[in-house]
This record gives structure tokens, C-alpha cells and sequence, in this order.
């Protein structure tokens, strides 16, 4: 990794672990806000579905501390411990907003559909591109295309996570609008779900920029390289 690569993660680093803290602040903050439907997570997960016509689709409970996620595969809407069995403001907005992932993989939504068809080809990039892109500047001067190559593996990861903005994005759109429809939370209860998921979105798009950025240095780098050797 060069310097400058170097110094770039770094940042990056830590513009993630700071919106990390700030979304771990904001759901124990908004855990100690009770709903006043006094819904738990579980609850609000299976009414949202059932109420948009999801019946194929199970909410069950996982390990860790937001570790919340919808998963395709085996249609299943996985809630952390707090949020499961949370009847508060963090984890109505949590558990709707897995189930707005939901609702997106019944309605075909394309993003999402477009995410899901690329998770095998991150997977293989993801356990070679560091291997394949340390070799490559190291051998720069002799082996240029094994640079090239994992400039490709690595913009897989990068398209994978700007694909991801939208999907996340309209997740989050889909349950503060089904919140607001059925009354669930007062008005000072929304607001604080929509802040509790704009802090969630950041960790992507933050995400999001630092692959951009590094790809943009690699290319760089490559770019360098041909120059010198011309």
C-alpha cells in the first residue's frame, strides 16, 4: 500500500469509526424512547409485512448488537436482541427498515435485485483483491497487468457499494413512510426514527466514498506506471 493509499484509509478510517460511535449513540439514545404503540421490534417487523402483503417471510431473532439484516436467500427479516424484543423508537425504526428490505425483494426492486446478483462476484473479489493489488504495485515495473487485475476486483467491491446507497436508502423511505401511515409513532417519535436511519445510511455512504477514493488512487497508480515505463 503506498503512502498515499495509505493516508486515505486512515481518514477514512476514522470519519467511519466517528459515524459509527455518533449511530451507536443515536439507537441507545432513541432505545430509552418508548413508542407509544408500544410495539416490540418483532411486532412492528411482522405488521409491516403483513400489511404489505409479505406472508412468506419470517422475523426472527440473531445474535449481536445491530446485526439487523434481511436476508433474501431464506426470506427471513433477522433482528438483533435489542431491537426483537425493543418496544422503543430505535427499534421500530431498525425493525421497519429490514422490512422495507422486504418489501423491496417482493416488488422486484432493481437496485436490490441488481445487489443480489453481484454478492458472488464480491465474494470472490473480496478474498483476492487485496493478495492480487499488493502484488501489483509491488511488481509495477515488471507485471503491470497483475495491477490492472486488481484494480477490476476491486471496482467490483466499489460499484457493489454504490449500488448498495440506493437500496438502503429507499429501505429506510419505505419504513418512515409505512410508520407515518399507520399512526404507530407521534410526530417527535418519527423524526427521531428518520435520524436513528440517516445515521445507519452514512456508515454506506461513507463506505461508499472511501472505495471510490481508492479506486481513483489505484487507477492512479497504474496510470503512473504505464507513463514511466513509456
Amino acid at each position: 500500500m503506498t503512502p498515499g493509499i495509505m493516508i486515505v484509509s486512515l481518514i477514512f478510517i476514522g470519519i467511519s469509526m466517528l459515524v459509527s460511535l455518533r449511530l451507536k449513540g443515536k439507537f441507545r439514545e432513541y432505545s430509552l424512547v418508548p413508542t407509544s404503540s408500544g410495539l416490540t421490534g418483532k411486532q412492528v417487523a411482522e405488521k409491516m409485512l403483513k400489511e404489505n402483503g409479505i406472508y412468506d417471510v419470517q422475523v426472527v431473532s440473531v445474535d449481536g448488537f445491530l446485526s439487523d439484516h434481511y436476508d433474501p436467500a431464506n426470506k427471513t427479516v433477522n433482528l438483533s436482541p435489542d431491537v426483537y424484543s425493543g418496544a422503543n423508537v430505535a427499534a421500530a425504526a431498525v425493525a421497519a427498515h429490514e422490512c422495507g428490505h422486504a418489501v423491496q425483494h417482493a416488488r422486484a426492486y432493481p437496485w436490490l435485485s441488481m445487489r443480489s446478483k453481484l454478492v458472488p462476484a464480491v465474494q470472490f473479489s473480496s478474498n483476492l483483491v487485496q493478495w492480487v493489488l499488493l502484488g501489483g504495485i509491488l511488481l509495477i515495473n515488471v507485471f503491470p497487468t497483475l495491477l490492472l487485475g486488481g484494480i477490476i476486483l476491486f471496482a467490483v467491491t466499489t460499484v457493489f457499494a454504490l449500488i448498495t446507497l440506493p437500496v438502503e436508502f429507499d429501505a429506510s423511505r419505505r419504513a418512515l413512510a409505512w410508520l407515518d401511515s399507520t399512526n404507530l409513532m407521534k410526530r417527535e417519535e418519527h423524526d427521531k426514527a428518520k435520524d436513528a436511519l440517516w445515521w445507519a445510511a452514512m456508515t454506506y455512504v461513507v463506505a461508499a466514498l472511501a472505495s471510490v477514493v481508492t479506486l481513483f488512487q489505484y487507477i492512479l497508480i497504474y496510470m503512473g506506471g504505464s507513463r514511466h515505463r513509456d
